[in-house]
């Protein structure tokens, strides 16, 4: 099986390429309903999210460019994991609201800047773009 990542303007974002998958690989991952046949190329893609990565990744070997994708989003996911269990969290970013903020609130606005990539995960604080 062979796989590569790509970006181009038809896409939102990376997208995963499979091609030369066994029969029994094509049924499985066919099964997940996160990749469909491009008929016209001949071979299976769908958007490389970390569930889809980790997916694959169970029956193959990943390249190093798709590894990389899949630890950055697991990366990613560890640190949102982690600020919705903090009990008292701190905002990432002043964020411009008059009234003081409850904490369910702050946690989920420090959720959605590490989701979008506005904070880096690992980073105390920062500044979205």
């Amino acid at each position: 099986m062979k796989m590569r990542l790509i970006d181009d303007e038809r896409h939102t974002g990376p997208y995963l390429q499979i091609i030369d998958t066994t029969e029994q690989q094509y049924r499985l991952i066919i099964g997940w309903r996160k990749m469909r046949w491009n008929r016209a190329k001949k071979w299976l893609e769908g958007y490389a999210d970390l569930d889809l990565l980790n997916k694959v990744r169970g029956i193959a070997q990943l390249p190093p460019s798709v590894e990389r994708r899949r630890v950055e989003l697991q990366r990613v996911q560890d640190a949102i994991n982690r600020e919705r269990a903090n009990d008292e969290p701190e905002a990432f970013y002043p964020f411009p609201v008059k009234m003081k903020l409850y904490a369910h609130q702050v946690r989920g606005a420090n959720m959605a800047l590490l989701n979008f990539g506005w904070i880096q995960p690992g980073t105390d604080k920062g500044t979205p773009p």
